[in-house]
């Protein structure tokens, strides 16, 4: 059998653009996304999954095997990595250059991604002076789809008396970066643990000169690399959504 050749981006529509991001991310911690899962990601009928995957298969997107979940192959992956760069570069650009708060540019970008044309993304990118991150922490994959995701920490997972500096958070929630631009936990940002109630109660922190209490749900989304050593649990991948 000849091996499906990749679709040009031109060719592929938003929707199955955000079917390949959202497998992505499922997919990045090595096991199979399950159709509910993708479902849920983006909000629509597990029914309304089980066809686009089908159509996915058809165009050499992805692999499918029934009650196994669906994985990405390289031409699926590709696109991904793709869509994600213009994504982070958008972010990137508006936080940068037309001065949006770091909160509201997640759903910009989502609106602006599948119409901005590499030719534009890359001048953004060389404007920008090439950046490796978006605003949130969450690296940005290369022209040629190569992409370097660190394995972070995140605040739960520290010992009290570790610190570390903020590399990453979630940012599909602008409440929540609203918050945690409050505290002070942006990238950059340097944090110690000062103490952790039992039982998964919440954290003090320590940013910068400010201490700070935290809960875990709030703390485990958020990312550091950690430079002093402390016992910890396994490391954590940080979830990405962009």
């Amino acid at each position: 059998m000849t091996p499906a050749k990749r679709p040009p981006a031109a060719d592929l529509s938003a929707p199955v653009e955000d079917y390949l991001k959202a497998i992505y991310a499922l997919e990045r911690d090595g096991t199979s996304a399950a159709t509910n899962e993708i479902a849920s990601r983006l909000e629509i009928a597990p029914a309304s999954v089980s066809g686009m995957v089908r159509r996915l298969a058809d165009q050499g997107l992805v692999m499918h095997e029934p009650y196994r979940g669906v994985r990405l192959t390289d031409a699926g992956r590709s696109n991904a990595l793709r869509l994600l760069r213009r994504h982070r570069i958008l972010e990137c650009y508006l936080t940068q250059v037309l001065d949006y708060p770091w909160d509201g540019v997640h759903d910009e970008a989502e609106r602006l991604e599948h119409a901005a044309s590499d030719a534009l993304i890359e001048r953004m990118a060389a404007a920008l002076g090439h950046p490796t991150v978006d605003p949130h922490g969450a690296p940005i994959p290369t022209a040629d789809g190569v992409v370097h995701e660190p394995r972070h920490r995140s605040l739960v997972e520290l010992a009290v008396g570790a610190r570390g500096v903020v590399a990453q958070v979630t940012d599909e929630d602008p409440e929540f970066l609203r918050y945690l631009g409050g505290l002070g936990l942006t990238p950059g940002a340097a944090v110690m643990i000062a103490a952790k109630e039992p039982f998964d109660g919440p954290l003090t922190i320590v940013v910068g000169a400010c201490e700070r209490v935290i809960g875990t749900f709030a703390a485990a989304r958020v990312f550091v690399t950690e430079t002093i050593a402390g016992r910890s649990g396994p490391r954590a991948t940080p979830p990405q959504p962009s």
